[in-house]
């Protein structure tokens, strides 16, 4: 069960450890320690599957690798969304490995010069190139030729959602000797559950598109690894989360909420999703063969998330609760997160990677907010014709 938290009167719950499976079910890991001198020496600790898992097991600890060179830097290639909310992802990982040490090249889809470039995080390309990385555009499909020949040790996939779209890039890494392939898919892949959080190893949709792809990197590749993100905050982000809550509570307007307001969510800062990117590239061993839920390790009520929003802000909150089917809206329309509870944990990136969250959204957001500002969003016109839809439904008098 969850521990439930109490942050100035907002819910957030926090992830349990994870257990270990019981001797009797799993097979103790082999052990092994190898130093070659004072300056690498590697852990190594043998798994016990190498396939796409296809079970609707729940997650527990594998036997695992853990392999640590020292100094050993890779040639990272980052294939970049140019829309949506993950593009961001691509933006914090190409400025984490090249502060660690590592090459980095990212190929964002489409033109250099499009309108989309002006938005974040494309705008801010340059703190890529200063760091040392390279910047390019173009096809995935044709990735070869545009990245005219360069070789690579590791490739991203930040892009595709679909098998014809990453196929072209998966084949191209692996007829150009790439060693290792990461994936960033969805958490939105798992069915619901009656026994949330969603952990790595539940069933997921079968149909999705995410899915045919992580089976085919799995085929294809000996060393993959994929991430399954939810909601993310961050500078950068070019998709609404905190901001929806912000353009509400600013201009002193209600915030409709469906449902109770109870349902968890996950929201994590994106430099967490880019930290376990970077173990993942720095233990290759580790990390091979396996998913993980690339989400914060704590959970938020929705109702939570709009009074850290309006504590960040200095500001009061009203939240107004409303059914969808009664007032006749489209809750995926009216409001930025899913209506039920959508919440994963990472057990897999704790157990195998050595990772820990850092994400802490009471002070997080109360960054995000200053930007808010900063930008000047909190002066801009915006109209609210859904949320006055709602409202007057339910004869909630708004002034103004």
């Amino acid at each position: 069960m969850a521990a439930l938290a109490s942050s100035s009167s907002s819910l957030l719950f926090s992830s349990p450890p994870s257990k270990l499976p019981s001797p009797s079910l799993y097979p103790l890991p082999r052990l092994s320690l190898s130093t070659s001198s004072f300056l690498s020496s590697s852990l190594s600790i043998s798994p016990s599957f190498f396939a796409y898992p296809t079970s609707s097991r729940r997650y527990s600890a594998p036997s695992f690798t853990v392999k640590a060179s020292a100094g050993e830097k890779k040639k990272v290639l980052i294939v970049n969304t140019n829309s949506g909310g993950h593009a961001v992802i691509g933006f914090y990982f190409a400025k984490e490995l090249l502060g660690s040490g590592h090459e980095v090249t990212i190929l964002t889809v489409g033109d250099e010069g499009s309108d989309k470039m002006k938005k974040p995080p494309f705008n801010r390309f340059s703190e890529i190139v200063s760091a040392g990385g390279k910047t390019v555009w173009g096809d995935p499909a044709d990735v070869g030729k545009v990245v005219a020949g360069a070789t690579f040790d590791v490739v991203l996939d930040n892009n595709g959602k679909d098998l014809d779209t990453v196929r072209p890039v998966v084949d191209w890494a692996r007829s150009s000797g790439v060693n290792q392939f990461l994936y960033i898919s969805s958490a939105g892949i798992y069915k619901p559950t009656d026994e949330p959080p969603h952990v790595e190893g539940d069933v997921v949709k079968a149909d999705a598109g995410h899915v045919g792809v992580e089976k085919y990197i799995a085929e294809i590749f000996s060393s993959w690894a994929i991430f399954r993100p939810q909601y993310m905050i961050g500078s950068g982000n070019n998709k609404d989360c905190e901001e929806w809550f912000f353009d509400r509570i600013v201009r002193k307007r209600p915030v409709p909420i469906p449902g109770s307001g109870m349902q968890l969510t996950n929201i994590a800062h994106v430099r967490d999703l880019s930290s376990m990117l970077t173990l993942a590239v720095e233990n290759p061993e580790a990390a091979s063969s396996n998913i993980f839920n690339c989400v914060s390790d704590r959970a938020v009520t929705l109702d939570g998330m709009a009074r850290l929003c309006a504590e960040a802000a200095g500001l009061p909150v009203e939240i107004v609760h409303y059914d969808p089917k009664a007032v006749g809206i489209d809750a995926k329309k009216a409001f930025p997160f899913r209506n039920m509870h959508f919440y994963s944990e990472p057990r897999a990136a704790k157990d195998i990677l050595g990772w820990n969250g850092t994400t802490n959204l009471p002070e997080d957001l109360k960054e995000r907010f200053e930007e808010y500002v900063k930008i000047g969003r909190d002066k801009k016109p915006m109209q609210f014709e859904l949320d006055d839809k709602i409202l007057e439904s339910l004869k909630f008098a708004v002034a103004v």
